[in-house]
């Protein structure tokens, strides 16, 4: 069965803002009272999951919305040091002309989203942003039914852990970048439906499966 609806991550994923991170999350935990991260721990952090990461930070789980909030406050401020991966309009431009929907799942804020995909932002026929209590699961189910497709026909693609495990969670396939927060080895054993090494991977994926219905 083709995917007729594609959902999409933004940060690691469509929007290269993992430096921006880097340079931001001490001032942040510094802000909020949780550790550091030392330069030695980065690549060690991007095999973890999102629980595991906030465990060895010692993040307050109370703290996190007001840490979201003012982390999308940050990113509003430097949306002009956030660029999109090259190739990330070519890519998409090439899923909407062959009729697949398009969806933006994103804790980040619609606003923020919209800024950085700029003109690919009228691509989307679906957004569902800011931070949830019940995560990205229930986004997922929410742009499902508004698309109005049976899950079989869905693929997520994201760039972290959490991503991969939400997707299996509500019964969708999976594809994950290697271009982003986790690390590719992380992201490898947990099996996704499909690994992506280059952005134009993901047309020739989801497009190709189209042409064999």
């Amino acid at each position: 069965m083709p995917y007729s609806l594609a959902i999409f991550d933004l940060d690691g994923t469509l929007a290269d803002s993992f430096p921006w991170f880097l340079r931001t999350i001490n001032d942040v935990a510094d802000h909020f009272g949780f550790r550091r991260v030392r330069d030695e721990e980065v690549e060690e952090l991007r095999h973890a999951s999102s629980r595991e990461i906030l465990a060895r930070l010692e993040v307050p789980l109370w703290k996190l919305p007001a840490i979201a909030r003012h982390a999308r406050r940050l990113k509003a401020e430097a949306a002009s040091e956030i660029s999109l991966f090259a190739g990330v309009e070519t890519m998409l431009q090439t899923l909407a002309g062959n009729g697949v929907q398009l969806a933006l799942v994103t804790s980040d804020s619609e606003a923020n989203a919209r800024e950085k995909l700029g003109e690919a932002a009228a691509l989307f026929s679906h957004f569902d942003c800011a931070a949830s209590l019940f995560g990205k699961p229930a986004k997922f189910r929410r742009v499902i039914r508004r698309a109005g497709v049976e899950p079989a026909q869905v693929i997520s693609v994201g760039d972290e852990v959490r991503d991969i495990e939400a997707a299996r969670s509500v019964g969708i396939a999976c594809g994950a970048v290697c271009w982003g927060y986790a690390a590719p080895a992380a992201l490898r054993a947990l099996a996704p439906d499909h690994m992506f090494a280059q952005m134009e991977e993901i047309a020739e994926v989801v497009c190709r499966i189209q042409q064999r219905a």
